[in-house]
């Protein structure tokens, strides 16, 4: 792969991050993993370290992404920050100690895991009721926000997700969010996440043998760079459309895009021979 290509693939992939974030509140950590991770694999490194590299260095990029879609949203008064701190603060031990796991495992049964909870998290959303897609202010219950914070954190440190995904549907089922306060608030909850899980990561892997020479740990700083750089400005894009657009709407987005990212990374389209 040229540098050329190589370049464009990231600065794409930062674009499509950036709007996937600020639309559909999800860090897009299920859409950079499998591209980075084919990234890593075409400069020869090692399929272990190229999924690790590719958690962690996904973890960097969601971080100020989230932060400007965070932002963004909150000007639109759809941040239930009461909410997002509790689940934040909750989430920190479940990154950390999802982190750790992922680098002492090896990488096929991450990838596998991780299809399975993006599908799992597209299909609660999908199968949600009604109830859980009105506009209001929802009512926050601390003791909810710290149950549910902890399965979020260690599902994000474990996948390089920001937990997004995941989160979206919890805040949309169990606690009866509207859509787009569940998507506002999540991007708070994955500050948190991907704040955690880049200390991890980094910490983790120093002194890996193997590793490129941007890496830091397992965060490559030169494809984050890049990265960060399309996806800052991308995100409030995603912010006004997501504001423009009916809930139902966002809810299927969602939906549609967890099903794709969530067969590709099981293994389906290989099985079937679809070339995605």
């Amino acid at each position: 792969m040229t540098d050329l290509i190589y370049l464009l693939v990231l600065v794409v992939t930062g674009l499509l991050v950036g709007v996937l974030s600020g639309l559909l509140g999800v860090g897009g950590g299920f859409f950079m993993v499998p591209i980075q991770f084919g990234l890593f694999s075409s400069l020869g490194v090692p399929e272990d370290l190229a999924l690790r590299l590719s958690f962690g260095t996904s973890l960097a990029v969601i971080l100020p992404t989230v932060v400007s879609g965070a932002i963004g949203h909150h000007r639109k008064g759809a941040v239930v920050w009461r909410a997002g701190i509790l689940l934040g603060l909750s989430s920190l031990a479940g990154v950390v100690t999802g982190a750790y796991i992922a680098t002492h495992i090896p990488a096929a049964p991450l990838e596998i895991f991780f299809g399975f909870v993006v599908l799992a998290a597209g299909a609660r959303t999908f199968l949600s009721p009604p109830e859980g897609e009105v506009d209001g202010a929802p009512e926050v219950n601390v003791r909810a926000c710290l149950l549910w914070g902890l399965p979020v954190g260690l599902v994000s440190g474990l996948t390089g997700i920001g937990g997004g995904v995941l989160l979206v549907p919890i805040l949309v089922v169990a606690m009866h969010f509207g859509m787009r306060h569940a998507v506002a608030t999540s991007m708070v909850v994955m500050v948190f996440t991907a704040a955690g899980g880049v200390a991890s990561y980094i910490l983790n892997g120093l002194g890996t043998p193997g590793l490129p020479s941007t890496a830091l740990g397992y965060v490559d700083l030169l494809q984050a760079a890049v990265l960060v750089a399309a996806s800052i400005p991308a995100a409030q894009v995603g912010v006004l459309i997501a504001h423009r657009i009916p809930q139902q709407f966002l809810k299927y987005a969602f939906v549609a895009l967890t099903v794709f990212i969530g067969l590709k990374m099981t293994g389906v389209f290989t099985l079937i021979g679809l070339p995605f």
